[in-house]
């Protein structure tokens, strides 16, 4: 190992620490002992354009590669499921793997409370940086952690092995949990879910909690812990953290058609769209048309649903904007009402909303639960 990785871990720690003043000394400790390029192995992606390119350690030299691994980036390692090893030259797609940035993995970790002698499952191994990163706060005895991709789980046991962790490592669907090696007290997620999987309340310890991001089709998401109380029900407060994870595989948004434009009814918007620009209007926007996606383009946005196909889209008329709506749903209504409940909340923040959770029903509301809400698709 180059002599000068771990002065390099210890600067990106002591960088962290002091851009979360409230972290937990215990977490700095534990980026500046986790040896990250561990994880990242010898390539991984970067965004060049519309596509990715790989970036090599043999052809950047070991100096310059350790400066990059020890930067506070996420590296992507897999694109629409292709490894970066497999891929000689650019390519297009949607990132499916990464190491995440490691001030994200330990803010997560901060949210979660976790602590040590709690036993924790961890959704989405990925390179097993973060699962690394919870070994050393609360020993790797304490940790289960389970990984979607087959090859992805293989690789990161060899990190994990090659770093001196022994977590529990599993393969398979972590939306359904780990059952083999429940109960736990905390269940945390390095992927985004649409909405709580029910297996994951059902794993929990009483009084156990959930952490992970709330995201959807629009691409936006709230970092929110949740606890079980007596009843079974799980509640909690999103921060005030403009963040997210790659979406949870199976909580994808299926492969859509080439959109064209359809007239439609056309009507006078009453909301600009630039308004969605600002991340706390989209995520109103993405629960008020929970299985809508939205692209932005020069002359306004595009809502489509990916359920149904109905279609919203905006264009400049004059000092104002119309919409244009085809199909069964009423795409933009949704949105402009779902933003006008928000704006007589006064424009909350994401740390004014909050979620009430069961198994069978999710709703996320602002205020308190008898404020202005939204319904989670479970």
């Amino acid at each position: 190992m180059p002599a000068d990785s771990a002065a390099l871990r210890h600067a990106l720690a002591d960088e962290i620490a002091a851009g979360n003043p409230t972290l937990d000394p215990s977490w700095r400790d534990a980026v500046a002992a986790v040896p990250r390029e561990l994880f990242v192995d010898d390539a991984f992606f970067r965004h060049v354009g519309t596509g990715w390119t790989p970036v090599r350690r043999a052809e950047s030299g070991d100096a310059e590669w350790l400066e990059m691994v020890y930067t506070d980036s996420t590296w992507v390692t897999q694109v629409d499921g292709r490894d970066v090893a497999d891929v000689d030259g650019p390519i297009t797609g949607s990132p499916t793997s990464s190491a995440t940035l490691p001030s994200l993995v330990v803010r997560t970790a901060q949210v979660a409370d976790l602590q040590p002698g709690q036993r924790v499952l961890e959704v989405g191994t990925g390179t097993g940086y973060s699962t690394a990163v919870l070994c050393h706060r609360l020993g790797a005895e304490n940790v289960v952690s389970i990984e979607y991709d087959a090859g992805l789980a293989a690789t990161a046991a060899t990190h994990l092995r090659a770093a001196g962790y022994t977590p529990t490592l599993a393969v398979g669907d972590g939306l359904r949990g780990c059952g083999e090696h429940a109960d736990y007290d905390a269940v945390t997620a390095t992927c985004s879910v649409r909405s709580i999987p029910p297996h994951w309340f059902w794993q929990l310890n009483d009084g156990g909690s959930i952490t992970t991001t709330i995201c959807g089709w629009m691409q936006v998401a709230g970092l929110i812990r949740l606890v079980l109380d007596d009843e079974g029900t799980a509640h909690g407060r999103f921060t005030a953290d403009t963040i997210t994870y790659m979406l949870a595989r199976p909580h994808e948004r299926p492969p859509s058609p080439l959109f064209f434009k359809i007239d439609g009814d056309t009507t006078p918007a009453r909301v600009d769209p630039a308004l969605l620009e600002q991340w706390e209007a989209r995520f109103v926007a993405q629960l008020s048309a929970p299985s809508a996606e939205l692209m932005e383009t020069s002359s306004g946005v595009i809502l489509r649903d990916v359920a149904t196909g109905s279609q919203a889209w905006t264009e400049a008329k004059g000092a104002g904007w119309v919409v244009h709506q085809h199909g069964p749903l009423r795409l933009w209504d949704q949105v402009e009402n779902g933003l006008a409940r928000w704006q007589q909340a006064g424009a909350a923040g994401l740390c004014e909303f909050g979620m009430t959770a069961t198994p069978d029903a999710q709703t996320v509301w602002i205020g308190s639960p008898q404020g202005p809400s939204w319904q989670l698709p479970v």
